[in-house]
């Protein structure tokens, strides 16, 4: 009888491993927007299945195959792609959204304030399935601030005319006191916490007698003290440029306002050559006075050998300083009595110039 039972043994044992090894697919792969809620995680080889996407998103094509599980294992491709819908966005947040003009499904907005600013509205808005936000753009108001105090001993001037008994935030005024005095501050605003700058006090002030600038003079002024907001004018003495404001005043801290500055002419450091100044070609022997003003321009030639031809080059006087520019060649003596016709500001101009060069320090 053992051989009978071995026999028996060993054929349940084929069963077994027969019905345990049957072939069956695993849940499918899907991508993002496919709708997964009803997927099992195990199908029979042949079952079928027709996937669809999910709420808030578009399918790729309008009859989308179905996929089947395979003897292997294994699902036959699909067709099938889900895209997000789109939310427009608001046009006023399109400036600062680097060309899109849509967001996709799921997007969420913040929206913030700047200072001085107070939100109405929500902070916070989605782009829902149906392609809407589920809230409008919020709308940012400017901070209200109660009218600045009265100031004592003087009045205030306000930058724009004042309705109510509030103005906004930014909005600006002049502190004014009674002459002779001064406020410690001139100008005041609605702050972006809410409140009005607190006023300041008007008190006695005077400035130094003006002092007096280099290559210049002060024009009709009394050589006294000044009280606040006393001017003074300035002039150059003569080929003397004045860079600044010719009035400085006296201000409310007892110092004067930046004084200008006369700026020193040029000397046209070459001795022989052709300049081009003031719309003129000249010789430099003919520019008398060798001399150049602040902020004029002076052009030199220089020579583009390999195309045999002449080309300007400018240079402006700074104060004193009027650079050479590297590419000028000054002539010899026989060159610039006997050869002046070779030199490369009399032969053609080359149609274009070549890339600017660094200048020198002006020449002696």
């Amino acid at each position: 009888m053992a051989p009978t039972l071995t026999l028996l043994l060993l054929s349940q044992a084929v069963l077994y491993t027969t019905v345990t090894s049957k072939t069956v697919c695993g849940r499918p792969p899907v991508t993002d927007g496919i709708d997964s809620s009803t997927l099992k995680r195990e199908y029979e080889v042949g079952e079928r299945l027709t996937l669809a996407c999910e709420q808030g998103y578009l399918p790729s094509t309008a009859t989308p195959g179905g996929i089947s599980c395979t003897a292997t294992g294994q699902w036959t491709q699909s067709n099938l792609a889900c895209s997000p819908k789109m939310c427009p966005l608001p046009k006023p947040l399109q400036p600062f959204a680097m060309g899109r003009t849509e967001a996709p499904f799921k997007s969420v907005l913040n929206f913030t304030c700047d200072d001085g600013y107070v939100m109405q509205g929500a902070n916070e808005s989605s782009c829902l399935h149906d392609g809407t936000w589920s809230q409008p753009p919020p709308r940012c108001k400017a901070v209200n601030c109660p009218l600045p105090k009265p100031l004592r001993d003087g009045r205030i001037v306000h930058d724009k005319p004042v309705n109510g008994d509030t103005t906004m935030y930014g909005q600006g005024w002049t502190y004014e006191c009674n002459p002779p005095k001064a406020p410690s501050y001139e100008r005041g605003s609605c702050m972006a916490d809410g409140s009005a700058t607190e006023p300041p006090v008007c008190r006695d002030v005077s400035c130094s007698i003006p002092a007096s600038i280099p290559n210049g003079f002060i024009t009709f002024a009394v050589i006294r003290q000044h009280g606040y907001k006393e001017k003074v004018n300035y002039a150059c003495n003569e080929h003397y440029v004045l860079d600044g404001q010719a009035e400085i005043q006296c201000q409310n801290t007892g110092q004067w306002s930046s004084k200008p500055v006369c700026r020193v002419p040029c000397r046209v450091g070459i001795k022989r050559g052709r300049i081009f100044y003031n719309a003129k070609k000249l010789w430099i022997a003919d520019l008398k006075p060798n001399r150049v003003l602040h902020g004029e321009h002076v052009a030199f030639y220089c020579l583009n050998r390999e195309e045999r031809c002449g080309y300007p080059v400018a240079s402006t006087c700074n104060d004193g300083s009027l650079p050479v520019p590297e590419c000028f060649e000054e002539p010899s003596m026989v060159e610039y009595t006997l050869r002046r016709k070779h030199l490369p500001s009399e032969i053609t101009m080359c149609a274009t110039s070549p890339p600017a060069r660094p200048t020198t320090s002006a020449r002696p």
